[in-house]
């Protein structure tokens, strides 16, 4: 799975994981593939924007293929981020709350 495929499966995620989750999220991938892009879920829906913003809660960056591999199951997030393949800063609990996105 490429990094678009793996915005575009984290964008049309089920409403009903998203639920009453408000947030804003900067992913910043870098290396092949990578960018930046930020995520808003609000009222049950998601948008995925190519860009960043101003103050998001949360900002996630890592390489953009580590992104791929956890998007398709092959990478295990939590083990990435003791690793130090995933830094995440702002809003740690949100983080939890994307990796059940992928699911």
């Amino acid at each position: 799975m490429d990094v678009q495929r793996a915005l575009q499966k984290l964008a049309g995620a089920d409403p009903a994981k998203i639920g009453d989750l408000e947030a804003v999220i900067l992913l910043d991938l870098s290396g092949e593939g990578g960018g930046k892009w930020t995520l808003r879920f609000s009222d049950g829906t998601t948008a995925l924007d190519e860009g960043e913003t101003e103050s998001p809660n949360m900002t996630l960056s890592m390489a953009a293929s580590d992104f791929a591999a956890l998007a398709q199951g092959e990478l295990n997030p939590m083990a990435a981020f003791m690793q130090g393949k995933i830094k995440i800063s702002g809003d740690m609990s949100l983080a939890m709350r994307l990796q059940s996105l992928f699911a």
